[in-house]
């Protein structure tokens, strides 16, 4: 073991748990409220100057703490309480109601009345371009009339971008020269299906790609915050598969199950350690409540549901529903019955 301090950090919505590893190999752990404004920026850095001994404002000195590993439900809370950044779809020509349409499952059968979950995107940008599925250009981009529709959906409000063509999953040319149009545009995050789910499946690719650019500016902006305190010093975050990587490449859409998944690894370790190889997980936050069981294998799925938005990223089989600890449940008396 290196000489500094170790931290394995849960950011969870209401509460953030600090469990620290110190030069002599003695644990600490400490617990704080996720959003405190009088007292302190960020939830996980005043966990670390406390257990450092630091004041409020003191620089966090970097030969002291050998690394910062966390695990966030930032990106689970932001898709469960819609509070990602607008976002624009931008789509080939003539499937605009792709995604809304979906796949058309019903989970409620005899439902006469079908409510479809709100849509991450607000806008919807219909890019004049086909590409055949043997490669052939049907319909060349039209960069001056994508460019002047993308420049309408910025004004709009709109901060990240969504690209999204037929195909695009093997011919990715022309997602990249739509992506270089939306750069001119300003946007704050672009994210391309052929990057983010190079796979086919219109749908699964979009809802994928939706969520990556829905997520990441508010994702980002914390892994900013959160980098900036520690200035040199390694800072690694749980993805929702249940692995580690870099801050650098931590997205939205890999980041989905980032708590959730850092409390299955840790509670299926617990319980090998303690005898038990047959579990079932139940993890109760104050925001959300996840559900897991495991019989000898980390499970993984390549498609998971979140409220309602379809991903196809690499994921632990979780099951996540808004209802946590800290949750307010109310109802509403119709009169006029």
């Amino acid at each position: 073991m290196r000489p500094g301090w170790k931290f394995w950090i849960d950011r969870g919505g209401t509460f953030t748990d600090v469990v620290a590893c110190d030069p002599e190999g003695k644990l600490h752990t400490h617990k704080l409220l996720s959003e405190n404004p009088g007292q302190y920026s960020d939830a996980a850095i005043a966990g670390i100057r406390h257990l450092l001994s630091l004041k409020i404002s003191e620089p966090i000195p970097a030969g002291q703490v050998d690394s910062v590993r966390m695990g966030t439900t930032v990106a689970t809370n932001a898709l469960l309480e819609r509070k990602g950044a607008p976002t624009v779809l931008a789509i080939t020509e003539g499937f605009a109601d792709a995604l809304r349409i979906g796949s058309q499952n019903r989970p409620d059968i005899f439902a006469l009345d079908i409510k479809l979950p709100d849509t991450l995107y607000i806008y919807v940008v219909e890019i004049p371009e086909r590409i055949s599925a043997s490669g052939e250009i049907e319909k060349i981009l039209d960069d001056p009339v994508s460019l002047k529709r993308l420049q309408k959906a910025h004004q709009a409000g709109c901060r990240s971008c969504a690209i999204v063509l037929m195909h695009g999953y093997h011919y990715p040319e022309h997602e990249q020269q739509v992506a270089k149009l939306a750069g001119q545009c300003g946007f704050e995050k672009i994210s391309l299906s052929s990057q983010c789910s190079p796979l086919p499946r219109l749908v699964s690719r979009g809802d994928t790609t939706v969520a990556d650019a829905y997520l990441s500016p508010v994702l980002n902006r914390y892994v900013n915050q959160v980098q900036s305190e520690l200035g040199d010093i390694p800072l690694l975050f749980m993805q929702s598969s249940g692995g580690l990587c870099h801050a650098s490449a931590f997205d939205g859409k890999d980041a989905v199950l980032s708590g959730p998944a850092g409390g299955v690894v840790g509670g299926i370790e617990t319980a090998c350690y303690a005898g038990f190889d047959h579990l079932i997980g139940f993890d109760m936050g104050g925001t959300s409540t996840d559900v897991w069981h495991y019989a000898g294998d980390y499970e993984h799925q390549s498609e998971h549901i979140v409220a309602g938005i379809r991903l196809r990223t690499p994921m632990m089989r979780i099951h996540t529903v808004a209802a946590g600890g800290g949750s307010i449940l109310h109802t509403v008396m119709d009169d006029s019955r």
